[in-house]
């Protein structure tokens, strides 16, 4: 074995190394409305986020007074899941609710 192999090895797994890049997040937002129960929107963030009762509380009064509220960070796929589901959740409850992504900044 030459020792020119071996620094080639090492170009190799240096040049890898360099190549592996940050995931990139998005963030799952509620939108405010005139229509939607604040108890629904709790419940759909216990369910749908896994936040505690407290959290989910923290979270709506955020959307009702600032007119948003971001309901967690995710890998893109995670994110746009979430979104459809929330969507569709309120949709087949009869509110307007409307949930989106944005990448993280």
């Amino acid at each position: 074995m030459s020792i020119n192999n071996h620094s080639s090895d090492t170009e190799v797994l240096n040049k890898s190394h360099s190549d592996v890049r940050e995931p990139v997040f998005f963030k799952v937002v509620l939108l405010n409305d005139d229509f939607t129960p604040m108890d629904f929107v709790v419940d759909l963030l216990m369910r749908f986020f896994r936040k505690s009762r407290e959290q989910a509380t923290q979270i709506m009064l955020d959307v009702h007074q600032q007119g948003q509220g971001t309901c967690g960070l995710y890998p893109r796929e995670i994110a746009e899941t979430k979104v459809v589901q929330v969507n569709q959740h309120a949709r087949n409850s009869g509110h307007p609710l409307q949930c989106r992504m944005e990448k993280d900044a």
